[in-house]
């Protein structure tokens, strides 16, 4: 190995890149710009050793820097009259003087625990608007501070040995940071910005002593990290296009809160914490010193988030960052499972989406795990290590000639394709075919010459849903379930689902609800994916109108996005009901809903459908 300095020899071309933006497109190293950054004198350099074109471990975290700090930020969140102050820890490594390091930084609420939940009940009757009409709650903790002195964790231990600063960020309202936690609002989105404009000479920070100190070993070049609210946290502070953000790695990240707490105008919970909401998730994690400052705001978002019509308002807009997708300058490395339950598979689709339609430098891995990281597989630590490599100092490697998607199949092997949804997928409509009573068919083709019978099925709120998808052939009065004929080939379906279904309600208002389920040869099945809709946002999630019982309406909804691979000799089936017991309100009131299967239809998208089917 050989050390290598931005002054020294040949190998200064490569390192030279280090202290401006990478870029995807070739160039000579004296046509970039400099931005300033390049150091004077040869004191002032950036030293870090190559090991298989990677940097390598030449730094000890036993005599590491650490520090913690309270770094200034723009905002005044709690409404004291000061300004909000966020708590980081500096983990870097002890360098030569005037030597200069990247920094991998994670901003996360979660760093003090977390103060008790309360949720909101969730068997209440669902509200109708009215008609005619459009739509329209502690205790305290305390601060942890961050242990001293030591390197923690596992970013920290990896990066900072091989030339990295790494910081640890309390979200306000959290720890020993100020303010009031927001649940994703501008707030905590400039919260997280602060630190780095700190780490470019424009925000201020000062130690437990109350001195100001400098970021002068710092490049400026930051890359943002973290899994779900912290991954959460890189994607907004992104969309504010902040000078020296380079990349952000979102791992099960939001990119629109509304869709993590509501779908198609209806009240839905993340799986496994059903009642839960923008508000609840807010109150407990203000874990700062004196926390009841912050009960207003806790009250007004109670208000703000509208748990009785669910519709999309300025409340969620603010909290919906494809909105400023236009303004992000860093490259974007999403990492999601695809049958997380908690951070939907919506967030990283429309994300993906919305990136590539902007042309931003963009990567991603889809993995079969839930709500959680890639772990080892797949080599994950070597490509998220080459691309921090890449982007934060600049060496050239192949990461951006790789193909852009990693996906896992669901016997765990990985396949690299360049496009996602995969750019032979197809939408493929799948017509219902009333049988029995609330049995029936998928057909390719349109149902011709059947008389326009309804199949009748009553809400069961409380019953499990598992229970209601299994059997599908049998009659069950709490939903209706329509199946393909056992495949003849493996049928791959990548991107999101999308039922439409005429019917009518006995009521002004339910919760609809659609699974696609894997039916498989053995007997057994599977839950592909899942979606649902309040009836009232029959014109979109922005505004419920007033229903009349027993008059038919055209409902439509997506489900999640899904990657899945049906195998031959299963059945591919659809299962609909009213409330979905694990996610949406589960009403009181007993409601009927009547549905019209010759004018109702699955759109899914994929590959080779129509041959699979005998």
């Amino acid at each position: 190995m050989k050390k290598t300095s931005l002054l020294s020899g040949l190998s200064s071309l490569v390192i030279l890149l280090s202290l401006v933006s990478p870029s995807t497109t070739s160039a000579e190293p004296g046509d970039l710009p400099l931005n300033g950054l390049i150091p004077e004198t040869a004191d002032e350099t950036t030293f870090i050793e190559l090991e298989e074109g990677k940097t390598s471990p030449v730094y000890s975290t036993s005599d590491a820097i650490v520090e913690n700090l309270l770094v200034e930020t723009t905002i005044d969140s709690d409404n004291t009259g000061e300004r909000d102050l966020v708590s980081i820890k500096v983990m870097r490594p002890n360098t030569e003087p005037g030597v200069k390091v990247p920094v991998i930084y994670e901003m996360s609420p979660y760093r003090a625990g977390l103060r008790p939940l309360h949720f909101f009940d969730v068997d209440v009757d669902l509200q109708p608007v009215p008609h005619p009409g459009n739509g329209y709650g502690r205790g305290n903790t305390g601060g942890k501070p961050f242990t001293s002195g030591q390197v923690t964790g596992q970013l920290a231990n990896y990066y900072v040995p091989r030339g990295y600063a790494v910081i640890l960020g309390e979200g306000i309202g959290s720890g020993r940071s100020t303010g009031c936690a927001t649940s994703g609002d501008k707030y905590e989105t400039l919260g997280t910005v602060a630190v780095i404009e700190w780490l470019n000479g424009k925000a201020r920070a000062f130690n437990t002593d109350g001195e100001e100190v400098f970021a002068d070993w710092s490049t400026g070049n930051v890359g943002m990290t973290g899994a779900s609210y912290n991954g959460t946290l890189a994607t907004a502070a992104a969309t504010t296009g902040v000078e020296g953000l380079r990349t952000i790695v979102p791992v099960v990240a939001i990119s629109n809160w509304y869709d993590y707490f509501r779908a198609n105008g209806a009240v839905v919970a993340p799986g496994g914490f059903q009642g839960e909401d923008a508000s609840v998730l807010a109150d407990a994690v203000t874990t700062r010193a004196n926390g009841e400052i912050c009960d207003p705001l806790l009250e007004k978002m109670v208000e703000d988030e509208d748990r009785i019509t669910g519709d999309y308002n300025d409340f969620w807009d603010e909290r919906n960052y494809l909105n400023d997708i236009k303004n992000i300058e860093a490259s974007v490395f999403l990492v999601h499972g695809l049958n997380d339950r908690n951070v939907r598979t919506k967030q990283f689709s429309q994300l993906w989406e919305a990136i590539g339609q902007y042309d931003i430098p963009r990567k991603m891995w889809l993995h079969q795990g839930g709500h959680r990281g890639a772990g080892s597989a797949n080599n994950w630590q070597e490509t998220q290590h080459k691309w921090y490599d890449y982007w934060l100092y600049g060496l050239e490697n192949d990461i951006m000639e790789e193909p852009k998607v990693d996906v896992e199949r669901e016997d765990r092997s990985w396949h690299k394709q360049e496009h996602w949804p995969h750019a032979d997928v197809k939408s493929t409509n799948f017509y219902f075919q009333p049988e029995d009573e609330g049995t029936g068919s998928l057909e390719v083709s349109p149902v011709r010459h059947l008389p326009k019978v309804k199949q009748t099925f009553t809400d069961a709120p409380r019953a499990n849903p598992i229970s209601l998808i299994s059997e599908p052939d049998d009659v069950q009065e709490n939903r209706v379930a329509y199946t393909t004929d056992q495949l003849a080939e493996p049928v791959h379906m990548s991107g999101a689902p999308e039922i439409k279904v005429r019917a009518s309600l006995n009521s002004e208002v339910s919760n609809l609800s659609a699974f696609l389920v894997d039916y498989k040869k053995d007997g057994t099945h599977t839950v592909v994916t899942r979606g649902w809709m309040d009836a009232q946002n029959i014109h979109g999630e922005e505004r419920s109108i007033s229903l009349v019982p027993g008059r038919d309406y055209t409902f439509e909804w997506d489900m999640q996005p899904h990657d899945y691979v049906f195998n031959e000799g299963s059945r591919i089936g659809v299962v609909v009901m009213a409330s979905d017991r694990d996610h949406t309100l589960r009403p009181l009131s007993e409601i009927e809903v009547s549905l019209l299967p010759t004018k109702s239809n699955l759109t899914l998208p994929i590959i080779n459908g129509k041959d699979a089917i005998k």
